[in-house]
């Protein structure tokens, strides 16, 4: 006994005199700073992200901001002053960050830029799904079902920089048979905070507008998604639109099995998270991570990781029970 505590008393008095390098190094602290954990997506990727974290012996500190630009910065000060090794930040606002992140920088501290991009900031790292893809496979997606006609462009929040890297991957795909006639953009506008709510008032008034004479919506997540498909279901519209997501939110992946969405984009979330979290150790432990893109935030080429979307539609719904993101019985529950 006497010498089991010896040891113990040896490596605490090396960890005080060497300061915590090593001992971070081996069991990095992960500051998590999330938008918002009241919507299911990011909820899951917490849940992922911590128990990648953990197997790789790190601790991992969860914020939400609750969709709150202050509260975020406020929560992000924190971890920093708990001596967090990295920080992994999905930014509620993505230009309201510098500061935070050159406080960050100024305590050694590596920042991360998850799903969503810090805009004009020092940050060491992105990783994301190629939202730019995600776009293309939007637009895609609704133009198999409807290859021409009127079509409205629902964005996504305009605090977010990811909604408009889809809305320029939309536009790869759109642009040229908008140029020829065949697609005719009869509206277009940005959801803030992506409610859904202020979605499906947006495509009310849009079919007002005009005369419910719409082919297609391309919203850009699943949150929008189902906004409009209630704005369009008043109007004995939904199925007979097509409408895009993305996220796979379980109501949606029910919406694209009984026909209201066309499509949802599916990211897998076990993937990002456990990539992300294996980023931030390395970050810490000074190894060099895989990347294989870079991205200009506005400051600096950020060193990113970009993984590959999946158009999930009815034809193969059958991935996201294989991926164990959801189980047959979830799907099959009204």
């Amino acid at each position: 006994m006497k010498k089991l505590l010896s040891t113990a008393a040896i490596a605490v008095m090396m960890a005080c005199a060497g300061g915590n390098a090593m001992a971070d190094a081996k069991n990095p602290k992960i500051g998590f700073s999330i938008d918002d954990l009241r919507l299911e997506r990011w909820a899951r990727d917490r849940d992922y992200f911590v128990a990648a974290a953990e197997q790789q012996g790190a601790k991992v500190f969860v914020q939400s901001a609750d969709a709150s630009e202050q509260r975020q910065i406020a929560q992000i000060e924190n971890l920093i002053s708990r001596g967090v090794d990295v920080l992994v930040i999905v930014p509620y606002n993505a230009t309201v960050l510098t500061n935070a992140v050159r406080e960050a920088k100024k305590a050694k501290i590596k920042v991360i830029s998850y799903d969503r991009l810090i805009l004009n900031a020092d940050i060491d790292a992105y990783i994301s799904f190629d939202n730019n893809m995600v776009g293309q496979l939007q637009a895609q997606g609704v133009l198999a079902v409807k290859p021409k006609g009127n079509f409205y462009l629902l964005g996504g929040a305009p605090t977010d920089s990811n909604a408009k890297m889809l809305r320029e991957g939309q536009l790869k795909v759109l642009q040229p048979l908008i140029d020829k006639g065949d697609v005719k953009v009869v509206g277009k506008q940005w959801v803030k905070d992506w409610s859904p709510s202020e979605a499906m008032s947006i495509v009310e008034n849009a079919l007002t507008a005009n005369g419910n004479k719409i082919d297609a919506v391309v919203a850009s997540n699943d949150a929008t998604a189902g906004g409009a498909i209630q704005a369009l279901a008043s109007q004995k519209l939904d199925g007979k639109v097509a409408v895009s997501g993305q996220d796979s939110d379980l109501a949606a992946v029910k919406r694209v099995i009984a026909g209201t969405q066309t499509l949802t984009v599916y990211k897998p979330l076990k993937l990002i998270a456990s990539e992300a979290a294996k980023l931030s150790v390395q970050l810490v432990r000074g190894e060099k991570p895989a990347f294989n893109a870079k991205y200009n935030n506005g400051f600096k080429e950020v060193d990113s990781v970009f993984l590959k979307p999946v158009a999930l539609t009815k034809a193969n719904i059958d991935v996201v029970i294989k991926d164990g993101f959801y189980t047959q019985a979830q799907l099959a529950a009204k």
